[in-house]
């Protein structure tokens, strides 16, 4: 049994002083093969400590059901990290931001629409308590107390920067408190009077989130935390991407000088991001500062990080390892052999699912008299299709749809005639009806739950209705679309299709090997390997491929499905040895 505190400015492992430091891994963004050559690698870099975030939506995709398995098995990473010598930082809130979808709320929650998120609202806090007394006693055995690895864990996430209700946190701490969980409790803000004051809690200790300026973030800490350790809880040493804009990165030499700076200052610090991995599926978030920005999160995670999105070490990773070796000498352990890139090459699109010709097949039609968010209808994320008809004639008026959420393909009698995207005012549809009247069809896409700021309560699909000049339109049929089970699927013999359609082939290998999938002559869409969803693709960059772990390959025949929204011309895909991620 060990004590994880501290005393004055020092941590204490029982009666040792220990400086924390810490790199974040998130297990849910790693395939679990590759959980332990991340773990190593981490070690090898002179560091002491694993962080990771827990995301309530993935272990409660749905109310009461629960899933520990396979990417959701914290306690599997847990152990692995403590056999491997190293301690581990939790932080289990109901809310992680993380780029994460929905700042890992669970999407559900938005199903009552009188929610209120991160708040001292009972109808929440009941929700939080029930996830609670399934997460906790799992995690209770792990304790450093109970002879197990992890030290500390957070009980909000830069809460300061969204609120202030003390009340809220309160009850957060007492719930953790109350069903064992003694070890260090934490909380992490950006070094802002605002921010401190909103976020830190009686009895808590306070960290800050910083990419830059360390002795004038750790002066503003002391402000308001006198007597405890400072502690970079998130050292923001890359940064990530949004769809439309460019890749991020921050030099080797820029990072290690700030760190350098920490730990000459006696401060503990956790990098965010030691290796970020990918946002496999549909679980990238997006950004919203204001009412009506969106900035969707690509599919990788790479964070420009210590170890790249396929886990190799970068220059990054060598720089800091030699000022952590400055500061605290380490026995360099030898950094496990590469793992195996290949490239596959072309694989041909050999058949065709058009979407309009399977809706039967991979969903239920709804009716109602409005359209329906996703989460009315019990969906989490993916696509979503609305249709209706518009009795005529009728003169030419624009078409409102009145926040959509996120972007919509509008068909008139099954031809497309322009796409709508929060992200863009300005587009204009206009049409007239005949006097046979129209079939009016929108295909929603669910781009992702912002997962940080004021604007989080993000419903999707059409969230409030469609007009045609002033008149709002009703007598709608929904075919929700999570993709999510896609063997109902009635594959053809490919021929020319420019609507949404699902695309197959097939991808021979005869020695399984991380591999990165190019697909430049198609738009937008989504890829399946295996049943398994890869994660979002756009042309608008800055990614341009998506890694593939070779744990999801299998010797011999692999399936590849493309989820293709405008069609392409040259249907077959491309796997190379190496990332395209702007």
């Amino acid at each position: 049994m060990s004590t994880f505190r501290y005393s004055g400015s020092t941590f204490y492992m029982n009666d040792e002083p220990v400086q924390i430091l810490s790199g974040a891994i998130h297990y849910f963004r790693v395939v679990p093969e590759y959980w332990e050559d991340r773990l190593i690698k981490l070690k090898a870099c002179g560091l002491n400590t694993v962080e990771t975030y827990v995301p309530w939506n993935m272990h409660e995709p749905q109310k009461g059901k629960f899933q520990f398995e396979g990417f959701s098995d914290l306690v599997k990473f847990i152990e692995l990290a403590g056999s491997l010598g190293l301690y581990v930082i939790v932080r289990p809130s109901p809310y992680i931001c993380a780029e994460w979808e929905f700042g890992g709320l669970p999407s559900w929650l938005l199903a009552d629409s009188d929610m209120r998120l991160r708040c001292y609202h009972q109808p929440f806090l009941d929700h939080v308590d029930d996830y609670y007394d399934v997460l906790l006693p799992k995690l209770k055995p792990l304790l450093c107390t109970q002879g197990g690895p992890v030290i500390a864990l957070q009980i909000e996430n830069e809460y300061g920067s969204y609120g202030n209700d003390k009340q809220y946190l309160n009850y957060l701490k007492n719930a953790m408190v109350s069903r064992g969980m003694d070890v260090l409790l934490f909380t992490s803000d950006g070094p802002e009077d605002a921010m401190l004051q909103g976020g830190m809690v009686e009895e808590v200790l306070a960290t800050v989130n910083f990419g830059s300026r360390a002795r004038e973030s750790f002066e503003k800490l002391r402000e308001y935390q006198p007597d405890a350790p400072v502690m970079c809880m998130e050292f923001w040493n890359g940064w990530f991407d949004h769809w439309r804009e460019e890749h991020h990165t921050r030099p080797a030499a820029d990072a290690a000088l700030v760190l350098d700076e920490m730990l000459s200052l006696g401060a503990s610090v956790n990098f965010y991001m030691f290796h970020g991995g990918t946002n496999f599926g549909f679980w990238s978030g997006a950004n919203g500062h204001t009412e009506d920005s969106y900035e969707p999160t690509v599919t990788s995670y790479d964070y420009d990080a210590l170890l790249n999105e396929s886990g190799e070490p970068t220059d990054k990773y060598f720089a800091v390892r030699e000022i952590i070796a400055k500061h605290k000498p380490f026995a360099a352990n030898e950094l496990p052999d590469p793992i195996a890139k290949k490239a596959y090459g072309k694989v041909a699109m050999t058949e065709l699912a058009a979407l309009s010709d399977n809706l039967d097949r991979i969903s239920a039609a709804v009716r109602s008299p409005y359209p329906e968010p996703m989460e009315k209808l019990g969906q989490n994320y993916g696509f979503i299709q609305y249709s209706t008809f518009i009795p005529g004639p009728r003169p030419k008026e624009e078409l409102f749809v009145q926040d959509l959420r996120d972007r919509a393909l509008v068909y008139l009698n099954g031809e497309l005639v322009g796409t709508l995207d929060r992200s863009e005012s300005g587009t204009k549809i206009e049409f007239e009806v005949p006097a046979g009247g129209v079939q009016l069809t929108l295909l929603v896409e669910n781009m992702g739950r912002i997962n940080y700021g004021p604007y989080m309560k993000d419903r999707k699909g059409i969230t409030e209705g469609v007009r045609h000049g002033r008149q709002f339109l009703s007598d709608w049929t929904t075919y929700p679309l999570p993709l999510n089970d896609l063997s109902g699927l009635d594959f053809h013999v490919l021929q020319p299709q420019q609507g949404p359609a699902f695309y197959r082939g097939e991808l021979q290998v005869h020695e399984q090997a991380d591999t990165f999938l190019s697909l430049n002559a198609w738009t937008k869409g989504v890829v399946f390997i295996n049943g398994f969803n890869l994660g979002r693709y756009w042309n608008t960059g800055p990614q341009s491929t998506l890694y593939v772990p070779g744990p999801l390959l299998r010797e011999g025949a692999n399936e590849i499905v493309v989820f293709e929204l405008y069609g392409t011309e040259l249907p077959e895909i491309d796997f190379g040895e190496q990332p395209d991620l702007g």
